[in-house]
């Protein structure tokens, strides 16, 4: 028995008191994290300005503690003044706006100072009204509905109704298996979400399957092809509905939209189809995302060991002609799952390395040819003569990297951690010859 983190998510039919609550709540944290980060800011103005004037560093201006503790005390010190309705909301409200600039603020100087690896991260900027609804309780009465489960709590909201049964999660609270930690309520893809952080007891792993290594080769023409030979279709969602988006996203464009320059309100038309395009890009996401469950769920429970690539995604999109086939695909997003679905099953992910030639390899033989068009579908062996398609040659070269002794590969890393990336250059998988190291382990 382990315990571990998981997330459930449920939507949320709230009458319209309600949705103007949450509202309010998401815009307190908005309105928090605007001022926190207004006083910052000026602060850090303030002590570079005198710095410019070679003012001696014990007579600056007393620098400002970023903890999310300080910026709380800071807040409970001046919101009568500047929020005298404060009151209307929760305070987790305003707890969850500091303590997300206290994680940004961190982040950016860690990463000024160089002790952040990775990508190096700007500071913090100004949240407008656009900008994603969302709003974490941490304490006080919420959780499941003790009467039935299609409710919820949320302190000062009150008992909102969901769109679905939570009794998977009742049944584990029941129990006494799981214990809720958090909620957070955010507006997404055209409606209201609670998200659950769960802390729950985990019976150990099943035992192997004894189904071996499976290599997956995921692709734009196919979704993905297995080592055993098997190709999984590519449903393209997007293209499917790309007909009535047109005409949709023409239907909107002729009629008032807003203008921030000339303050000009949009037309209820123009909303209604913004609500109509929202909702078609809603129902892609959604097939394309439980079509990528499915499948990582199947590979976790017929194979041992699932071998893929270190695809570099960011690079492939900026090729005009398949960014959007590219990202109708959402190659992380079947890592990510992978990552996390063999973890709890006791699997291994094995990620080859972003320059190993899979599709250059013979499967056969081993012999590596020197250039292969993408357009070149079938790999034909200089060497051996062995003829196979390229993706399916790609795949059984995925699936012997557990068994070749430079691959190096090692065991899963904890479920949650993100996926690692090699410090290659942009080039895609397909590009030049990489050195002699194949994989590693996530």
């Amino acid at each position: 028995m382990t315990m571990v983190l998981r997330a459930y998510q449920f939507a949320l039919d709230p009458t319209p008191d309600q949705q103007a609550a949450l509202s309010s709540h998401c815009g307190a944290a908005r309105f928090v994290y605007n001022w926190a980060l207004a006083q910052v800011k000026a602060v850090l103005d303030q002590r570079a300005a005198e710095r410019s004037y070679d003012v001696a560093e014990d007579q600056l201006t007393p620098a400002m503690n970023w903890s999310a503790y300080s910026l709380r005390k800071a807040w409970n010190a001046a919101k009568d003044e500047v929020a005298p309705w404060w009151g209307e909301n929760s305070k987790e409200a305003y707890a969850t706006g500091l303590a997300n600039l206290a994680d940004a603020l961190g982040n950016w100087h860690t990463s000024r100072t160089g002790k952040r690896a990775g990508k190096t991260v700007g500071f913090p900027r100004f949240k407008s009204k656009r900008h994603r609804f969302s709003c974490r309780f941490s304490t006080g009465s919420f959780g499941m509905s003790d009467s039935d489960r299609r409710h919820v709590k949320l302190p000062r909201i009150g008992l909102v109704r969901t769109h679905e049964s939570t009794r998977k999660l009742a049944r584990h609270v029941e129990r006494g298996t799981a214990r809720i930690r958090s909620a957070t309520v955010s507006y997404r893809r055209g409606r209201w979400h609670v998200s659950f952080s769960v802390e729950i007891t985990k019976t150990d792993p099943q035992p192997a399957t004894q189904g071996g290594t499976v290599g997956v080769d995921l692709g734009v023409k196919s979704l993905a092809v297995l080592s055993t030979g098997e190709t999984i279709a590519n449903p393209k969602h997007l293209e499917a509905a790309q007909r009535q988006l047109r005409r949709l996203q023409r239907q909107a464009a002729r009629r008032r939209g807003p203008d921030r320059r000339t303050k000009r309100t949009p037309s209820a038309r123009w909303r209604t189809t913004q609500a109509r395009i929202a909702t078609l890009h809603t129902a892609v996401a959604n097939a394309r995302r439980d079509g990528l469950h499915k499948l990582s769920t199947r590979l976790v429970d017929e194979f041992d060991t699932v071998v893929v690539e270190d695809l570099n995604v960011s690079g492939m999109v900026r090729n005009r002609r398949l960014a959007r086939a590219v990202s109708n695909v959402s190659m992380n997003e079947l890592r990510r799952q992978l990552n996390y679905k063999t973890t709890w099953s006791g699997r291994h992910l094995v990620v080859a390395d972003r320059w190993y030639p899979s599709s250059k390899t013979c499967s056969d033989c081993g012999a590596v040819k020197t250039k292969l068009r993408l357009s070149e579908r079938t790999f034909q062996c200089d060497h051996c003569g062995h003829t196979a398609d390229r993706d399916h040659n790609a795949a059984r070269n995925l699936a012997g990297l557990t068994s070749s002794p430079s691959c190096g590969a090692t065991k899963n890393e904890p479920a949650g951690n993100p996926p690692k990336t090699s410090p290659a250059g942009n080039g895609y998988r397909h590009g030049k010859t990489a050195p002699t190291g194949a994989a590693k382990a996530v």
